[in-house]
């Protein structure tokens, strides 16, 4: 085979993710994540969880928790998404100065911060809404928002209240944005738009999930009908009535609905709360209730069938609807070459054709427009719950029964969260793998903990039917090692702190670089494997 052509084969598996990440169209819908309240969850965690689908930073740091003297300031950034390293401010301008507080808690500092030393965490979707709501001289983007919650906050509730508070003062001026907030006791739904322009503020509402049952939100708004004579589960701005009155969003006749007054577009209002995405987790978790398209409001939060677990959140996280006529590589047909015998005879009660071992459910748009014109109807793209265009996502576990340090885990995948593996950073942590201090979207670098994991991702998608019979054992083999292993370094961490804090935790920053290592060095071998794999088929 000549080089070149081995080089284009390489090129082609690479372009599975680029290519969809140039396409704007894919993009416009990005991030899933999904919340389990205490009851529902399989050991009595609170879980939320991310998927930040789009081209933004992969590097990640822990923020050590600081002092500080009185009347001290701090900056307000945009674009901190872009950065390479955590001391990179290219592109990053400072849209103002707040007070800071006398003292802020540690936290893993990600594209959209999400953990805490105190066991407060957050996922994130977006959730668009009109162009009219944007405020541009608001100086907060949904990211600081989130980081300054971190913080300074140890519950959900106080998190939500501290960013109404900040957007009244300082300005909103992100587009719509969910956060899905999470303490070791409660799971709430936050969902955030401008005040419109030249109106220093911002319109949020905040849903409290049920302690047993579990939601989904997947760039869409979600929040329906407020009752804020019910502070335990409703709290919202003070104007979000107002606001929605005043640019004739609602005309306070009709029931309030959240969603019908602020979601949508200029152009097109949001007809249902619910898109493919949270339509189909709640079916998987709730069946009983036997959920449809037909419905007009899908239930924020519904009771599971059976208790969930942090595999069965990751799993969700990483799937394209197996198992359903919605998934992309089970429509990809070919004649079964096993229908005829070697002597060129029909076989009996072999079907006609089969699924290509080449089909996958991440397929490039250049590929489908070739299936298309070849006249293959069939193919058409669907927005599946994982994506290859993922930076990296989370499954976050709050536990209260054990110190904060070890009761809350981050449970980490970068790049496709249906074909990476997942290792753990604790709430104790105090450093992280020196390949996670550096963005991978800059370039193929080897000592990035993305590239590590995407070149093994983006060959096995080239033949998926065949290679994800190695690459789904081995993916679930390290979150089911971690998971049994967790008792183990719990009871390791409370003898160490008992004597020795700082020992306690290089314990939990060992473990984490021990994992995330062993999995990376895993994913290599896949690479080479189905590299070797791949050119002997040619």
């Amino acid at each position: 085979m000549k080089p070149t052509f081995l080089l284009a084969i390489l090129m082609m598996a690479f372009s599975v993710s680029l290519s969809a990440q140039d396409n704007q169209e894919r993009m416009t819908e990005s991030c899933t994540s999904i919340m389990v309240g205490k009851q529902a969850s399989a050991d009595g965690s609170v879980i939320t969880s991310h998927t930040c689908d789009a081209r933004y930073r992969t590097w990640m740091a822990i923020v050590p928790a600081r002092d500080y003297e009185r009347d001290t300031v701090t900056a307000v950034y945009r674009n901190r998404f872009h950065t390479q390293s955590a001391t990179d401010s290219t592109g990053m301008p400072r849209l103002g100065v707040i007070p800071q507080v006398r003292h802020t808690y540690r936290f893993l500092d990600t594209a959209y911060p999400c953990l805490n030393e105190k066991q407060l965490a957050m996922g994130e979707t977006t959730i668009s809404g009109r162009d009219t709501l944007r405020n541009q001289a608001g100086i907060f983007m949904i990211e600081e928002l989130a980081r300054i919650a971190l913080e300074r906050c140890t519950t959900a509730r106080q998190a939500i209240r501290l960013m109404g508070d900040l957007v009244k003062k300082y300005g909103y001026g992100d587009s719509g944005e969910c956060l899905t907030i999470a303490d070791k006791d409660e799971a709430w739904l936050f969902e955030i738009f401008g005040e419109g322009p030249k109106r220093i503020g911002g319109v949020w509402a905040a849903v409290r999930i049920p302690d047993d049952e579990v939601a989904v939100s997947a760039n869409i708004s979600r929040i329906g009908t407020l009752d804020l004579t019910d502070p335990d589960h409703y709290m919202a701005s003070d104007n979000v009535f107002d606001v929605a009155r005043k640019l004739k969003l609602w005309d306070g006749k009709e029931p309030f609905c959240f969603w019908k007054a602020y979601s949508g577009t200029n152009y097109l209002k949001q007809v249902k709360n619910y898109s493919l995405r949270e339509l189909y987790i709640l079916q998987q978790l709730a069946p009983s209730l036997h959920l449809t398209d037909s419905i007009e409001n899908l239930p924020v939060s519904v009771k599971p069938d059976k208790k969930v677990s942090v595999q069965d959140v990751s799993r969700l996280l990483g799937s394209y609807y197996e198992g359903t006529p919605l998934d992309l590589s089970a429509r990809h047909k070919i004649p079964n070459p096993k229908r005829k015998d070697k002597k060129g005879n029909i076989v009996e009660n072999q079907p006609d054709s089969i699924v290509s071992p080449v089909a996958n459910p991440w397929i490039t748009n250049e590929q489908l427009a070739m299936f298309y014109a070849m006249g293959d109807s069939a193919m058409k793209w669907t927005r599946t719950v994982s994506v290859p265009w993922c930076s990296y996502s989370t499954v976050i576990q709050l536990r209260s029964w054990l110190p904060d340090e070890i009761g809350g885990v981050a449970w980490v995948a970068l790049d496709n969260p249906g074909q990476s593996p997942r290792f753990p950073i604790f709430c104790g942590n105090t450093d992280l793998p020196a390949s996670l201090k550096l963005c991978g979207h800059s370039a193929d670098n080897d000592n990035t903990a993305l590239w590590q994991f995407r070149k093994a991702n983006r060959l096995a998608s080239l033949r998926w039917g065949v290679f994800r019979k190695t690459l789904e054992p081995a993916r679930d083999h390290f979150l089911d090692k971690g998971l049994r292993e967790l008792p183990m370094i719990e009871n390791a961490w409370q003898d160490l702190n008992a004597t020795d804090s700082k020992a306690a935790a290089r314990l939990l920053n060992d473990y984490t670089h021990d994992m995330l290592g062993a999995a990376a060095y895993r994913w290599q071998q896949l690479a080479h494997d189905y590299w070797q794999q791949t050119w002997k088929g040619f």
